[in-house]
């Protein structure tokens, strides 16, 4: 349209809106309350994803904890209160019974769950730290980040029962000097030597993640501490699109029956279950992403039919001008596009401001509740967001324009000439 290019054209359009400087502001309200809702919204829902995802990215979000605990009813010839352990057999019949599985790892540790933390010394130094015992595939479900030059537990550790072990950062500060080479270096754990083969990094606040924790073979701590084959709990993570909810249950269903737990006891075997907890906070975050769609909507299209209604009048109001445009030697078209002009520079005006506002706001809570005990990161809306609720007002802005210009056109100029 060669109007847009036109001088004139904006120069009539900016004195139309000084001229009517409360009812431009009225007609562009809505459309601005209506974008500011969606970006603030749907910004906090991102806000919620991405904190919960920070959180938790050392763990697979499939994923779940298996423990043991007393059991509440009797059965076959067992009394309540029995108090179930987990063994290391275990792991082949979940593999056998459940096939939703797509790793286990069975974990021992010294230093939590009420036990003392491991005694660890290295020369003069010492410490008190959390002795893991653990497989390869734990890093499966939980990956850990090794420095170059090291590495994690591997089959070999395990079948060989090496005393070997990975270290956290703060252990590795704790313990060795700024110049010294950790990889390769020896520390006692319950005075008995371990290389150390891997230093893990800090992954940044997660629940399941301890700048301090030591990890050695599964079959090394149960020799060091006499567990034998005795489990503290699993970590299982089930296949991307398995019901992790069904497999938590086929998984306590299958430990009661090798452990003769009755079928019913729900005490008995105890889980944690992060994939139906993501499940719950990802289907929440989706469901305020389309409420603020919805809403966002619904407010910018009220909006747009305001600033339709707006423009009605003012055709109204100015049909003496229209009326000489169009005696001067207007065409329809020229007279049809300044008015459809006119309503996308008010729909196009208002949601950038709101925009603008939106973002500023979801600036402040970023801010606000960023780095803080509330899992909230970085509340953004991805730029073809921005860009699509742009496209979607530039059309709706079109298309109301339509009907004041329309009315516009089929003034005839010399009946507009007689209007008082």
């Amino acid at each position: 349209m060669r109007q847009i290019f036109d001088r004139d054209t904006w120069v009539e359009i900016f004195q139309s809106i000084r001229k009517n400087k409360l009812r431009t502001f009225l007609t562009m309200i809505g459309v601005f309350i209506g974008i500011y809702i969606y970006i603030g919204l749907s910004g906090a829902s991102k806000g919620l994803d991405n904190g919960f995802e920070k959180e938790f990215e050392t763990i697979a979000r499939n994923s779940m904890f298996v423990f043991s605990q007393s059991t509440s009813k009797p059965y076959a010839g067992f009394k309540t209160g029995r108090r179930i352990q987990l063994k290391l057999q275990d792991v082949d019949v979940l593999r056998q019974q459940v096939p939703e599985i797509m790793a286990i790892a069975p974990r021992n540790v010294k230093g939590f769950f009420g036990s003392s933390p491991g005694i660890i010394k290295r020369g003069t130094r010492s410490g008190s730290y959390s002795v893991f015992g653990d497989f390869p595939e734990f890093t499966k479900i939980a990956p850990k980040k090794i420095y170059t030059g090291g590495r994690f537990i591997n089959d070999a550790d395990i079948e060989q029962e090496r005393k070997v072990c990975v270290i956290g950062e703060r252990t590795k500060k704790e313990l060795f000097g700024e110049d010294e080479e950790v990889i390769g270096g020896y520390i006692a754990i319950e005075d008995v030597n371990f290389q150390v083969v891997g230093v893990h990094k800090f992954a940044g606040g997660g629940p399941f993640d301890n700048d301090s924790d030591i990890f050695i073979p599964f079959t090394t701590y149960k020799k060091l501490y006499n567990t034998g084959d005795n489990v503290s709990w699993f970590v299982i993570a089930a296949y991307d699109d398995a019901d992790v909810v069904q497999a938590e249950q086929d998984i306590k269903a299958a430990l009661r029956r090798v452990h003769r737990v009755d079928p019913t006891d729900e005490k008995a075997i105890g889980a944690f279950n992060l994939g139906e907890i993501f499940k719950k906070i990802f289907g929440f975050s989706n469901g305020l992403t389309f409420l603020s769609l919805i809403v966002g909507i619904a407010t910018i299209l009220a909006g747009v039919i305001g600033i339709g209604n707006i423009l009605l009048i003012s055709v109204k109001e100015r049909t003496k001008e229209l009326g000489v445009r169009r005696a001067l030697g207007a065409t329809p078209s020229e007279v049809r596009n300044q008015i459809i002009i006119e309503a996308l520079v008010l729909t196009l005006l208002a949601g950038i401001i709101g925009i603008i506002c939106g973002a500023f706001t979801l600036w402040g809570i970023g801010a606000a509740f960023g780095g803080g005990d509330f899992p909230y990161t970085n509340p953004t809306v991805p730029i073809p967001y921005v860009i699509m609720s742009l496209l979607l007002m530039v059309v709706l802005g079109i298309l109301i324009g339509l009907i004041p210009a329309q009315r516009a056109v089929s003034i005839r100029p010399i009946d507009a000439l007689r209007e008082e």
